[in-house]
């Protein structure tokens, strides 16, 4: 597959053409990102991780009938994905409070809620990436009834498959965000990443961070926090095959 001409470039990705209209490549960056890019760094390799990790996850999710635009990992920052159109909203899953709903809601982090939570945020940069809820989401057109309906129900299947993984790692899946897209025949799969980026995840003896919120709250040991996550991922997916 031959990397085309650079179409877009985001905080963690670049996205490339290829010779097939359909098939884009994501190269992922080491660059972080905090605030709505208010804070701005590197974390050494975090690219790689985030990719292979992605990647991994995508794969173990496709296995439980979860559809993404994931094709094939072709080296360890670039990735071969099907070519979707973002639907502009984050979708927030939540298991325990921590950031910005304890902050929100004033109330501690760490509170295990009885069943999971959704949020989702109209994803526009200039706006800060407002929360809004559903009847907002249909009101701006951003996805169809179905399509909203489709996207929770996907939603919190994931967040039953990650769950289940990350406790088989000695981790705890605290929060994560998602994106959707539509392929060109209309199909709502998984898009974008699902990393120590875009996951909290905390030890589940410690309560040790694992996750970029080393990176936001300038805990220290970002790089390390980031091979631990994935050292305990890959032997975990190990032990699957």
């Amino acid at each position: 597959m031959i990397k085309g001409e650079q179409i877009y470039e985001g905080k963690a990705k670049k996205v490339f053409a290829t010779d097939d209209p359909e098939l884009l490549i994501v190269s992922y960056k080491d660059d972080a990102t905090a605030f709505n890019g208010q804070k701005r760094g590197t974390i050494e390799g975090k690219g790689i991780i985030n990719n292979k990790m992605s990647n991994a996850l995508m794969r173990l999710l496709q296995k439980h009938g979860i559809p993404s635009h994931y094709v094939e990992e072709l080296s360890e920052r670039d990735t071969l994905v099907k070519r979707v159109k973002i639907i502009p909203l984050e979708v927030i899953i939540r298991n325990i409070s921590a950031g910005s709903f304890a902050q929100r809601y004033g109330v501690d982090e760490g509170i295990v809620f009885a069943s999971p939570t959704i949020e989702f945020s109209y994803k526009n940069d200039a706006l800060g990436d407002p929360l809004i809820n559903e009847y907002h989401a249909l009101a701006l057109s951003l996805v169809s009834k179905e399509e909203l309906e489709t996207v929770k129900d996907l939603a919190f299947g994931i967040n039953e498959v990650l769950k289940s993984f990350w406790a088989s790692c000695g981790v705890t899946l605290v929060d994560f965000k998602l994106e959707f897209g539509r392929l060109s025949d209309g199909t709502v799969v998984l898009a974008d990443e699902i990393s120590p980026d875009t996951c909290r995840l905390w030890d589940s003896e410690t309560g040790k961070k694992l996750d970029k919120d080393r990176f936001r709250r300038d805990l220290g040991g970002v790089e390390d926090a980031y091979r631990e996550i994935m050292a305990r991922a890959e032997q975990a997916l190990g032990e699957e095959k």
